[in-house]
This record gives C-alpha cells, sequence and structure tokens, in this order.
C-alpha cells in the first residue's frame, strides 16, 4: 500500500511538473521521499523538477542523493554533468563524466559533454578527439556530429567541416 502510495505521488508530481506547477510537483516528491527515503528514481525526478524550476543547487544536491542510493543510473549520472555544465563548473562535469564512463565506456551522452569541456576550455584537439569517439559508438549521433563540425572549424580542418557538414544535411534528411 505505501509503495503504491509512492508511485501515485510520483506520478501525480510528474504531471504536475509537465503542466509547469513545480512547487506542486516539488511537493509531492518530497511527500513520496519522506515514504521511501531510498527511492533513488524519486530523488532524480526531484533533481529534474528542481532542475526545471531553475533551482540547480537544489537539483545538484537530489542528484547527489540519488547517486549515493544508485551510484550506476546513467540518466542520473548524465543530468548531473548537464548541470555542471551549465554552471561552468568544468573540473566537476570531468569528474561526473569520468564516473559514468568507468561504468559505462559507451555512453555517448557523456562523451559529448566531455567534449564540450574540452571545446569550452580550448583544447579543440582533444574535443576533436572525443567527439570522434562519440561517433564512432554512434556515427548517426547529431549533437556530437553538430559538435564535431564546429570543433574542426576551430582547428581550420576545411575537410573534416565539409564532411561534418555533409553528414549533418544527411542525417537531417533522413529524419534520424
Amino acid at each position: 500500500m505505501i509503495k503504491e502510495s509512492c508511485e501515485k505521488l510520483n506520478n501525480q508530481a510528474i504531471i504536475l511538473a509537465e503542466q509547469g506547477n513545480f512547487t506542486e510537483a516539488i511537493n509531492c516528491l518530497i511527500r513520496a521521499i519522506t515514504i521511501e527515503k531510498q527511492n533513488d528514481l524519486l530523488w532524480f525526478n526531484l533533481g529534474v523538477t528542481y532542475r526545471d524550476s531553475g533551482d540547480l543547487n537544489l537539483a545538484e544536491a537530489a542528484l547527489h542523493q540519488a547517486l549515493e542510493i544508485n551510484p550506476e543510473r546513467e540518466e542520473t549520472i548524465e543530468t548531473l554533468a548537464q548541470i555542471t555544465l551549465s554552471a561552468n563548473r568544468f573540473a566537476d562535469t570531468v569528474g561526473v563524466c569520468s564516473i559514468g564512463l568507468s561504468q559505462n565506456p559507451d555512453n555517448i551522452h557523456l562523451w559529448n559533454i566531455l567534449g564540450i569541456v574540452h571545446f569550452k576550455n580550448g583544447d579543440y584537439v582533444s574535443a576533436s578527439e572525443i567527439f570522434e569517439r562519440a561517433l564512432s559508438i554512434n556515427p548517426f549521433y547529431y549533437d556530437a556530429l553538430f559538435n564535431l563540425r564546429d570543433t574542426y572549424e576551430e582547428l581550420g580542418n576545411k575537410i573534416g567541416y565539409e564532411e561534418c557538414c555533409k553528414r549533418l544535411n544527411d542525417l537531417q534528411s533522413s529524419g534520424n
């Protein structure tokens, strides 16, 4: 019965958050967490809802709690990496990506985020290698291809830039 209650509160919170009612959604999740403190999904959803409401500090705290409960949930690691990246806390972003990539070296999202850190730091050679790594795992990953194109442009790699442009156009025309 308690589990159903948690599930109901979680589902209600998701609906409220989708409608932009973040305060009510957060309240539902906090109530659910008081019932089931070790539920990493509830903490993850709380973190995402805080993020969507604009409170990155509370979002990060909730995501850390989710990771403490379940350190292997990739979605939590990716979301935390995105938050630290958006806050320009690149050392933290690299740390989060390293943890995630040690668990799953084929996580293209974390490779892409790591490439963005290197790009923003002006290390275009490393950025290009990292974006290429993401694309070696999934050649149709639009974000990494887009970022690789920009990186090649910074490096003055006209051939690489043109190839990326062609592949991006192909992906857009095929609907991928």
